[in-house]
């Protein structure tokens, strides 16, 4: 209400601070509604920030296990060559340590042979 109806309505008589002191109560209830609402409105702000940094932050756990399931298959198929080309190698060095021992058995073999016929 505008001050100067409320004035009207207050008068000059004994009904009058009756009516003022009514007034006032509800002038400090309108203040305390008014305070209440803002203060929802604020928390509603708040809310709907803290949800936004949750969704970034859901997205950002998803691309983060994408990238660290992608790592670790790629992690794993570099394992896997690795011990491909290490056994290749421990064949290639085995068959080559055989091979020496193999030549060297027949070597002794023809000279004792050989020692054998001279005999």
């Amino acid at each position: 209400m505008a001050d100067g109806s409320r004035d009207k309505l207050l008068g000059s008589g004994g009904t009058g601070y009756q009516i003022r002191d009514t007034m006032d109560q509800v002038d400090q209830v309108k203040g305390i509604m008014r305070k209440n609402i803002d203060t929802v409105l604020e928390r509603d702000s708040k809310i709907q920030n803290l949800n936004e940094r949750s969704d970034a932050l859901q997205v950002g756990a998803n691309q983060f296990l994408q990238t660290g399931t992608q790592l670790k298959r790629k992690m794993w198929w570099k394992n896997i060559k690795f011990m491909i080309v290490i056994g290749v190698v421990v064949v290639i060095a085995l068959g080559i340590l055989i091979g020496v021992i193999v030549t060297q058995n027949k070597r002794r073999k023809k000279a004792i042979n050989e020692a054998k016929l001279k005999l």
